[in-house]
């Protein structure tokens, strides 16, 4: 696309050179910036691109998009705001890809991952072909690759939902972070389906207090747009339990459909029968009701349920098609995954790393637990510390022995993320083992017959970040390998 085709999109820039090179690619890696290139400057916290210009200048680059006067031999577009200027530019370069799919957003605290797998699982059994982007990983269709954030920033996405149409994708399920929605990373992404799954206490690190939080989360619904076309019908989709859906039905001009357990809502399960095995309960829907049984676990496995079912009913599926799709589902990793090696009791790895994740699974453990259960907690570091003796007093009450270790400390000393932990709770029930390894093996070895382990906190990762250094480590292979040790 040529250079000023591309700037028609933008309202108001100022531009030294007066000349019309093709751009071939934008980028916002200096290491990146080759021939052809419109390079773009942001400022971030460790380093401001202005202060690459110069050198992918040399390197070849086309254009340079700038907030800050440069001298350089080629173009230099000046804007307000390159972020802002970055997310109009990447939608027009890669021709609107996100119009082109059916695009479910999910926000929330708590179930992003497992809902948007549920979604995904869903549209692909139904025949749709499908692209998924989340904290796990990015999919289009059976392709997996590895990404940064839960949500990457608006040149990634729009680059990923460019990639979707050349293969024919037709529905994308995508992970919707606070933060990226502060950071406009979302920035012209068309939304048909937004789903909110809950909103309790995790990042005031950042966000420094509830409020801001909620406001954060409220973006990807008043975000969607306001007009009312049926072929581009905008719907958000709500916790009709959570208190902060009031807010979120407020500030959107899309419709709304709500889900729920305790009040009365337009996709509701009641009776619900939770078991070591699985979970069963009756569902009512606009299209009808059901009895439902599933492998899944646990009230909070049933939220993630409805979201996902009412997502995929307004993606114009048949109930029943949608329920014979979930029925068999099992998990998703590092979500509530059990750790089998031939023990007779049971070890279970869950992400669960704030205060309400974390209540609900050790709630939903004690629903079908027969002997002791213990639970192995940390906290991150350099994240939101008022979160830590909420959850270590979470641990210490509602599991009969709990394990405080580490997490990722990152540059934080780990000691003295445990003391942050240890102020909620009174002397009892609980030892401090920093060590994560040893306090897993620790756990294994303390196990008899019938006995449940919760191992939370990291899930999936297979990573310990401990200081800069990024470590080999997952939960789930040092549990095994400790359970296998204890056999011996």
């Amino acid at each position: 696309m040529e250079l000023k085709e591309l700037l028609t999109y933008l309202v108001n820039y100022e531009m030294d050179i007066q000349a019309n090179p093709e751009i071939t690619s934008i980028e916002m890696d200096s290491r990146k910036a080759g021939e052809g290139c419109l390079f773009v400057c942001m400022e971030g916290l460790l380093f401001d691109g202005h202060d690459f210009a110069e050198a992918v200048a040399k390197n070849g680059a086309a254009a340079i998009l700038a907030e800050k006067d440069i001298d350089v031999n080629i173009p230099v577009i000046k804007v307000k705001n390159t972020k802002k200027a970055l997310a109009v530019l990447a939608d027009a370069f890669y021709g609107h890809p996100s119009q082109k799919l059916h695009l479910i957003g999910i926000t929330g605290t708590n179930g992003k991952t497992t809902t948007s797998h549920l979604i995904e699982k869903v549209l692909r059994d139904a025949g749709k072909s499908t692209g998924m982007i989340g904290t796990i990983e990015m999919k289009i269709k059976d392709q997996s690759f590895k990404v940064a954030n839960t949500t990457p920033d608006s040149l990634f996405l729009q680059n990923a939902f460019y990639q979707m149409t050349e293969q024919k994708v037709e529905a994308a399920v995508m992970e919707v972070s606070s933060h990226a929605l502060v950071q406009g990373r979302v920035w012209g992404c068309d939304f048909n389906i937004a789903v909110f799954t809950n909103l309790t206490q995790d990042h005031l690190d950042y966000h420094k207090n509830m409020e801001e939080y909620q406001y954060a989360k409220s973006l990807l619904f008043s975000q969607m747009g306001n007009t009312y076309n049926k072929s581009d019908r905008k719907v958000a989709v709500l916790n009709n339990d959570d208190p902060a859906s009031k807010m979120f039905e407020r500030v959107t001009s899309a419709q709304v459909i709500s889900y729920g357990i305790d009040n009365d809502s337009d996709v509701r399960a009641t009776n619900i029968t939770i078991g070591s095995q699985g979970t069963s309960f009756s569902l009512q829907t606009p299209v009808g009701s059901r009895d439902v049984t599933l492998k899944l676990i646990g009230k909070f496995s049933v939220y993630n349920v409805l979201a996902a079912t009412t997502a995929c009913l307004l993606s114009g599926l048949d109930l029943d098609q949608i329920l014979t799709s979930l029925k068999d589902v099992t998990g998703v990793s590092g979500r509530f995954e059990p750790v089998i090696a031939g023990q007779d009791y049971t070890v279970i790895v869950d992400y669960a790393h704030t205060p309400d994740s974390l209540e609900n699974v050790l709630r939903t453990i004690k629903e079908f637990a027969t002997g002791k259960i213990t639970a192995i907690v940390g906290c991150g570091g350099d994240r939101d510390k008022t979160k830590r003796p909420l959850m270590a007093g979470i641990a210490a009450n509602l599991a009969d022995h709990a394990i405080f270790t580490s997490d990722n400390p990152r540059t934080e000393d780990p000691l003295q993320i445990l003391k942050d932990m240890e102020e909620g709770v009174d002397e009892g029930n609980y030892v401090t083992i920093p060590d994560r390894k040893k306090a897993i093996e620790y756990a294994v070895e303390q196990a008899s017959a019938n006995d449940v382990i919760l191992i939370a906190g990291k899930g999936h990762e297979t990573y310990q970040i401990i200081g800069k250094d990024i470590l080999d480590f997952d939960d789930r292979i040092v549990a095994r390998e400790a359970i296998k040790a204890v056999k011996k």
